[in-house]
């Protein structure tokens, strides 16, 4: 199999759509439909289950877009091009990012990755407008355009200055803090986003843009907010579990249509680094 042939399998396996495909190759459909076919002759194997609803990615076939990654990344390291821009969303402290970043130094030795670091008010850490490759944040999120996959999910708890009244409660419930002031995110900061940081509801209080300001804000002003239950929260404060609060989901996102090689790779190493 020539590295022609294997770009054209990878585009059909990638779009599931032989139309699709012949166009984002700059072909018309007969000759990759030929191509696909004799490829298939040669394994002496079915690589997509084509019918009416459409087209998939029989195990042979999947088995084999696997390998195809592996060829694409080494092509493009040999020739000195391979590199992936990682965004993260203040987790890079966390020892599962670090044991992330082993595994994928560790698969892909020649691999450039350059990482962009954001504070709060961009959950997808650039990738909209296309400063990042692949994001390794925390949702929700608006995900128009999108592919989001869950990692894990960690419980959140209110951040309180240690002389409240309710930091030394078990636990709280969200109409415990219904009339105290909340540290918020900018204007036009992402509303799914924006909603879930502050309880479902309108909120009153100063405006932040990284984790430090948060923490800051309840130490300075009193204000509440909410934060990761396992996130050390500093001298001064304290975090007491929010028990009608869903968890916080660890995501990995990257844009739709992109059919960089190291994308597959990455999502698969950091779903094994950073499961619970």
């Amino acid at each position: 199999m020539d590295l022609r042939t294997l770009r054209y399998f990878v585009a059909v396996a990638e779009e599931l759509h032989f139309g699709r495909a012949a166009s984002r190759l700059h072909m018309s459909q007969p000759p990759l439909s030929r191509a696909i076919k004799q490829l298939e002759t040669e394994l002496g194997a079915t690589l997509f289950d084509r019918s009416s609803t459409g087209v998939a990615l029989t195990a042979v076939g999947s088995v084999l877009l696997g390998r195809a990654d592996r060829v694409r990344v080494r092509v493009a390291a040999a020739a000195g091009a391979a590199t992936l821009t990682v965004g993260l969303l203040g987790d890079s402290s966390d020892a599962r990012v670090t044991r992330l970043a082993d595994a994928f130094r560790s698969r892909h030795p020649r691999v450039e990755v350059r990482i962009r670091e954001t504070g709060l008010t961009d959950p997808t850490c650039g990738l909209r407008a296309g400063l990042v490759d692949v994001a390794l944040t925390r949702g929700p999120f608006d995900g128009t355009g999108l592919t989001v996959h869950a990692l894990r999910a960690d419980p959140v708890g209110a951040l309180l200055r240690t002389d409240d009244p309710l930091a030394g409660r078990d636990g709280l419930e969200l109409a415990d803090l219904a009339d105290r002031r909340w540290f918020l995110f900018p204007e036009g900061t992402d509303r799914a986003w924006q909603s879930y940081w502050n309880g479902g509801e309108p909120r009153e209080g100063p405006v932040v843009r990284a984790v430090q300001e948060c923490r800051q804000a309840v130490l300075w002003n009193g204000t509440v907010g909410m934060t990761l239950m396992d996130h050390e929260p500093g001298e001064g404060l304290a975090v007491v579990a929010l028990t009608d609060m869903p968890p916080s989901r660890v995501v990995v996102a990257w844009r739709q249509r992109d059919t960089n090689p190291l994308l597959r790779s990455f999502v698969q190493i950091a779903t094994a680094a950073l499961h619970p």
